[in-house]
């Protein structure tokens, strides 16, 4: 075995042991092209650097986009800002640079079925991940509502919530949509109550304010509920007709 093939066996080892894999597959290409472009040692050593970062950002994206269980179709490309008032798509603007999640604000996004609120929040919240590399969970409230019934019922409902705090942003997707009974909205009242001033909530929602006892089935527990929520919060109103209803109109003609 030559000498050179030993050092590059060698370094090869040593940049597996250091979990370095983009330096590995690129350090022989990156030194062919430091030869003949008269690279010194730093920028050598700077362009690997770089492409091993740019390579652990990118995983580290996709790995959140995973975890987050959004529905990754309904992204900021897909989705129409023209359909909605200049009010909604300034906020929503402003909301991309993720400063609300320090300040612990919440999201709260009010409009009838089909006008896009689950689109919007989750297009907001794939945009964080990508841009500012915060952690972000999505879950309907219906199904977010039996993991915390099942998770009391086993005695580990603090354990479920403390999970969900390790999140900057939690999304849940139709609050109201489908009516649960009382035990099924403390559970819910009681993730909000720990999340309050701790972690930002962000909601959908057909119902306004004043239906919310509806939800919580109790006068105290829904403007307690509803302190919390708007306490530190940005709301967008869509006050727009159905996506889907156009959409079908559409293609009917």
């Amino acid at each position: 075995m030559s000498a050179a093939t030993d050092v590059r066996t060698q370094l090869v080892v040593n940049l597996k042991e250091l979990h370095l894999p983009t330096f590995r597959d690129c350090f022989e290409e990156v030194a062919q092209r430091a030869e003949q472009d008269s690279f010194g040692y730093e920028r050598y050593l700077l362009e690997l650097a770089e492409k091993e970062c740019a390579d652990r950002r990118r995983r580290r994206i996709e790995r959140l986009l995973r975890d987050s269980k959004l529905p990754l179709e309904k992204d900021l490309e897909s989705l129409d800002l023209k359909r909605f008032p200049n009010k909604v798509v300034n906020q929503f603007r402003t909301l991309l640079d993720g400063s609300f999640l320090d300040r612990k604000e919440n999201v709260l996004a009010f409009g009838n079925p089909g006008s896009g609120k689950t689109h919007l929040l989750s297009a907001l919240g794939q945009e964080l991940i990508r841009r500012t590399g915060r952690r972000v969970y999505c879950a309907t409230c219906g199904l977010l509502v039996q993991d915390l019934l099942r998770a009391k019922q086993e005695l580990k409902l603090a354990r479920l919530i403390k999970r969900l705090s390790k999140y900057d942003a939690l999304i849940i997707d139709d609050l109201g949509y489908v009516q649960q009974d009382r035990g099924e909205m403390e559970v819910l009242f009681t993730l909000l109550s720990e999340r309050y001033e701790k972690g930002s909530v962000m909601i959908t929602s057909n119902l306004p304010f004043s239906k919310w006892e509806n939800i919580f089935k109790d006068p105290m527990t829904t403007a307690a509920a509803i302190d919390r929520m708007v306490h530190h919060s940005v709301i967008l109103e869509l006050n727009v007709p159905s996506y889907r209803v156009a959409q079908a109109k559409k293609r009917k003609k």
